[in-house]
């Protein structure tokens, strides 16, 4: 195939070559890079405006060196005047568009090579002898016959096989063509006007190129094995196509009108159909719509909806698919094609069987899982972009389904007390949480409907580690060897269910497994057939954001005491200038997730308090004489330039009257907002550093 040659720059030698013009003493000088391909020359092609062979006799004619066969001198732009003498063989049956010229212009067609690459009896030179042999001893030949006006060092790209790293001999064969202009219409205009939807857009211009500049489908290969051609040839020459051999004899007496013709006296084609030929049925065959084109499973499956494939195929399979869909079916075969990119190694090559640089997946799943796999593919690939295969990303696929099974672990060894009532903690815990949930199915929800699959995991792989794990599991955990409520556990493992549901089309393997083990299940249930949780109601952002808040000041809390080294079990105080953007209802969450003695509203700051600021709200932490009053300047310096920047280039947006005028009212009122959270901070930072400087 010709998809199979691939191109690489070879150094060889551009060799000049005399064509003594018949009837004259005279001869023109071609330049060619396969001398050995002039046994099979039946013309001379020059460029009608070239002014060097204005003078050619309209019926000239040339002889081929050392062959000595007279051919004809034709005239056609095909022909480059600046490469080379301006001057070009033409060789039908050993190169395409010389092919075409032939046909073009009735050239008579000489196959010399063999299939094993040698040199046929056809002209009665050099017979038996391999290409490249031959080119090398024809060189010397015509070096003697003083027929070689000189060769030169040349580079140009040359076809090699893909499966065998082979140059590439161009050879005629008889083979089966498939008209395409016909079939290519209707296939051009669904995916150009968006009846069938690629995923990524960008591949439309790929297909439509290649859909309006569409060549005849060779559909026959000389394989040994596959569909075989059911074309059947006559003994006096020509042939009938037939679904049986039986078939075939009865219309072979037809046509040649001999009732004496034996199914013995037909010969079958030996070629069987290009794989993609049969591929390109496979959304109606699939569902036996071939043989039974109204069938229950076809009426109802077709079209099928989404199609999930790589851009490789895309005119392999993709456009024939489509082809075939309203050439039999007068539909499309699907409603979206989702194309995936292409894995390659660290080197960017596709990874493939004749390369040999694809690792054993029995073996990757064996060390990392199979989940573990199916999330480094989701992890470092989204539509239609490669992958650079890295095993690492293997590895981090099997911590996040240990974190997955520490987590159920963790859940499933709280003891319950039934007595026992739901604080508000553990309260605010779980209507955070579901609200959290309810926030990502939305936009997991989202993500689906525009195929984005690789974000959808990222968020759910940051729901559960962060949010799930590193978050609600930390507040709700009882102190330990102490029960938990009923209530909380009965909503945690609804949590846990629900996520396991979500992170199932991801990572199959542990979410059946540990479901199965969440609650007690009936012999014939799987997750596979549980259905998806819903969003239901919109997540209350108002609340969100509050406890947004809650973990900015936990976050800059847990840095104090890493900063100065103070123990999670010493308690501390937290004192906090309370405003408009103080979360006075979770004060609880912070009493129990920081260690805390108490949480006091005060209204004067204080000066040796290791302090902080959250949106607009300033928070202390007493140190009683831990506070090392140089490193906090230092630190208190540090954060008072960032936020005098980060202030600046604030403004510098506020102070563009296009950007205040044309930017969407939220996007200002956002930048407002950020504007006045900067200036908070700084005034509290400067005064705090004035009080450190008394």
């Amino acid at each position: 195939s010709d998809e199979e040659v691939v191109f690489k720059e070879s150094h060889g030698k551009l060799y000049y070559l005399r064509y003594k013009i018949e009837g004259t003493e005279q001869y023109i000088v071609v330049a060619t890079t396969r001398p050995e391909t002039i046994l099979g020359d039946t013309a001379l092609c020059v460029n009608p405006n070239d002014p060097r062979y204005a003078s050619l006799p309209s019926d000239a004619r040339v002889i081929v060196p050392l062959v000595g066969r007279s051919i004809p001198v034709i005239r056609d732009e095909y022909v480059d005047i600046e490469f080379g003498t301006g001057a070009l063989k033409v060789t039908p049956a050993h190169d395409v568009n010389d092919y075409m010229l032939g046909e073009k212009y009735n050239l008579e067609t000489i196959d010399i090579f063999n299939d094993d690459g040698t040199v046929n009896d056809k002209v009665g030179m050099y017979v038996g002898q391999d290409r490249f042999d031959v080119r090398r001893q024809i060189e010397k030949d015509l070096d003697a016959a003083g027929l070689l006006e000189k060769t030169e060092d040349y580079t140009n790209n040359v076809g090699y096989s893909e499966r065998t790293g082979v140059a590439i001999e161009p050879k005629l064969s008889m083979q089966w063509f498939l008209s395409m202009q016909e079939l290519a219409e209707p296939a051009t205009k669904a995916v150009m006007e968006d009846a069938i939807r690629f995923v990524p857009e960008k591949y439309k211009n790929t297909y439509r190129h290649w859909m309006e500049n569409i060549k005849d489908w060779c559909i026959s290969r000389q394989l040994w094995w596959g569909q075989r051609i059911p074309a059947y040839y006559l003994p006096k020459g020509g042939y009938v196509v037939a679904e049986t051999a039986e078939e075939a004899l009865e219309k072979a007496r037809a046509k040649t009108g001999d009732a004496t013709l034996q199914a013995s006296d037909l010969r079958q084609d030996d070629d069987v159909l290009d794989t993609w030929f049969s591929s390109w049925l496979w959304p109606i065959s699939v569902f036996d719509g071939i043989l039974h084109p109204h069938n229950p499973e076809i009426e109802y499956y077709y079209p099928t909806n989404d199609l999930v494939t790589g851009p490789d195929i895309i005119f392999f399979w993709v456009a024939r698919m489509i082809m075939a869909g309203y050439e039999y079916r007068h539909e499309k075969p699907f409603g979206n094609v989702y194309f995936t990119g292409i894995v390659r190694d660290k080197i960017g090559r596709k990874m493939s069987k004749q390369l040999g640089n694809s690792p054993d997946p029995l073996d990757l799943i064996a060390q990392y899982g199979a989940d573990g796999m199916r999330v480094a593919m989701l992890m470092s690939s989204s539509a239609g972009n490669d992958v650079m295969f890295d095993e690492a990303l293997c590895e981090q696929g099997r911590n996040f389904g240990n974190k997955i099974w520490n987590a159920y672990r963790l859940v499933n060894g709280w003891q319950v007390d039934e007595k026992l009532a739901q604080n508000e903690v553990n309260a605010a815990a779980v209507e955070w949480f579901r609200n959290i949930m309810r926030r990502n199915i939305t936009e997991l929800e989202a993500d689906f409907r525009s195929y984005r699959i690789s974000e959808a995991f990222k968020r759910l792989y940051k729901l559960f580690w962060d949010d799930f794990s590193g978050w609600y599991l930390e507040l709700v955990k009882p102190a330990y060897q102490c029960p938990i409520d009923a209530e909380t556990l009965a909503r945690t493992k609804e949590f846990f269910d629900e996520l396991l549901r979500l992170l199932h089309p991801f990572m199959p393997f542990v979410t059946e497994e540990l479901w199965q083990h969440l609650a007690p299940r009936r012999e014939d249930e799987t997750i596979m057939l549980a259905q998806q949780p819903a969003a239901g109601e919109a997540a209350d952002e108002q609340l969100l954001a509050r406890f947004e808040l809650v973990q900015e000041v936990i976050t800059a809390v847990r840095n104090i005491r890493k900063q100065r080294n103070i123990p999670q079990k010493e308690a501390l105080r937290l004192e906090v200038m309370a405003d408009e953007n103080y979360p006075a209802e979770y004060a609880p969450v912070l009493v129990k997730m920081l260690n805390l003695s108490e949480v006091k509203c005060v209204t004067e700051k204080d000066d040796t308090a290791a302090a902080f600021i959250v949106k607009t709200t300033r928070y202390f932490v007493p140190m009683e004489g831990r506070i090392d009053v140089e490193a906090e300047r230092a630190k208190l310096q540090h954060d008072l330039e960032y936020y005098e920047g980060f202030l600046a280039s604030v403004m510098k947006k506020l102070s563009n009257e296009r950007f205040v005028q044309s930017a969407p009212e939220k996007v200002v009122a956002n930048e407002r907002a950020k504007q006045a959270d900067a200036e908070a901070k700084i005034v509290a930072l400067r005064e705090q550093l004035a009080a450190l400087t008394k």
